[in-house]
C-alpha cells in the first residue's frame, strides 16, 4: 500500500488500538505515513495483526501491553512510545470502557474503573505526552455523543466520564497552545464495532435514533481523527467533533 505523505515522519500513539475505532485509527494514521504505536490489554495476537498492518503500509508499528487504568502503565506507554521511534507527534486517547445500567444498579467498583479507564487515563496520558510532544503536536481523545443525547437510560456513569473529556480538552488547548499543539475530542455516535454490531440486539433502537438510519463505521471516525491529526487542522483546537449520523440532533 502506498504510503500518503500528510503525516509523513510522524509518530503517534493510539491507546486501546487493537480493535475497533481504535485499530481503525492507527491503521488510517499509518497509511497517511506516521509511525504508530497502539496499546493493548490482553489479545496479544490482535495487537501483532494491527501492527503487521501498519508495517505494510511502509511505516513502523509497535504495540506495547498496557492496561490504562494503571496510572504508571498509561504514562510509561507514552514515554515508550516516544522511546520507540525517538519522537512524539500525536496521541489518541481512544481505550475506553463501558459500563451500562441503571444508576441504582452501578456499584462504586463500576465507578473506580470507568473513571480509571476514561478520565483518569486520558488526564495522565495527555499530561505525560505534553511533556514529550514535538512543537505543532496533536491530542485527541474519542468521547462519546450519549454525553449530548442519551436516547435512553443506563448511561449515567459512561455519559459523565465521556463529558469530563470535553472540559480537559477545553482548558488543556490552551495551556499548550502557545506551542501549537491542538487539543480536541471526537464524539461518535453508534459505530459498528465488535463491542457495539450493528447487528446486534440493541442496535435497532440506536440506529432508529440517528437522522441516517445507519451505523457509523470506524473508518469514518477514523478519517475525522485523521484530520484533527493533520497540518490541515492547525487551527481547530478546544473543539468538540461530533460524528454521529445524527444521533442528537
Amino acid at each position: 500500500m502506498t504510503v500518503q505523505s500528510g503525516l509523513g515522519g510522524k509518530a503517534a500513539l493510539v491507546t486501546g488500538g487493537s480493535r475497533g475505532i481504535g485499530a481503525a485509527v492507527a491503521l488510517r494514521l499509518a497509511r497517511e505515513g506516521a509511525d504508530v504505536a497502539i496499546t493493548y490489554v490482553r489479545n496479544e495476537e490482535a495487537a501483532h495483526e494491527v501492527v503487521a498492518k501498519i508495517e505494510a503500509a511502509g511505516v513502523r508499528g509497535v504495540a506495547l501491553r498496557a492496561d490504562v487504568a494503571d496510572a504508571a502503565a498509561v504514562t510509561g506507554a507514552v514515554g515508550r512510545a516516544a522511546d520507540a521511534f525517538g519522537r512524539l507527534d500525536v496521541l489518541v486517547n481512544n481505550a475506553g470502557l463501558g459500563v451500562l445500567a441503571p444508576v441504582g444498579d452501578l456499584t462504586t467498583a463500576d465507578l473506580d474503573r470507568v473513571l480509571a479507564v476514561n478520565v483518569r487515563a486520558v488526564f495522565l496520558a495527555s499530561r505525560a505526552a505534553a511533556a514529550r510532544l514535538a512543537r505543532g503536536g496533536r491530542i485527541v481523545s474519542v468521547g462519546s455523543a450519549l454525553t449530548r443525547y442519551a436516547g435512553g437510560p443506563g448511561g449515567t456513569l459512561y455519559g459523565m466520564s465521556k463529558a469530563a473529556l470535553t472540559g480537559l480538552t477545553k482548558v488543556l488547548a490552551r495551556e499548550v497552545g502557545d506551542r501549537g499543539i491542538t487539543v480536541n475530542v471526537v464524539s461518535p455516535g453508534p459505530v459498528d464495532t465488535d463491542m457495539n454490531p450493528a447487528d446486534g440486539p440493541f442496535a435497532e433502537p440506536q440506529r432508529a435514533a440517528t437522522a441516517l438510519g445507519r451505523f457509523g463505521g470506524a473508518e469514518e471516525v477514523a478519517a475525522m481523527v485523521a484530520y484533527l491529526a493533520s497540518d490541515e487542522a492547525a487551527y481547530v483546537t478546544g473543539a468538540e467533533l461530533v460524528i454521529d449520523g445524527g444521533h442528537s440532533a
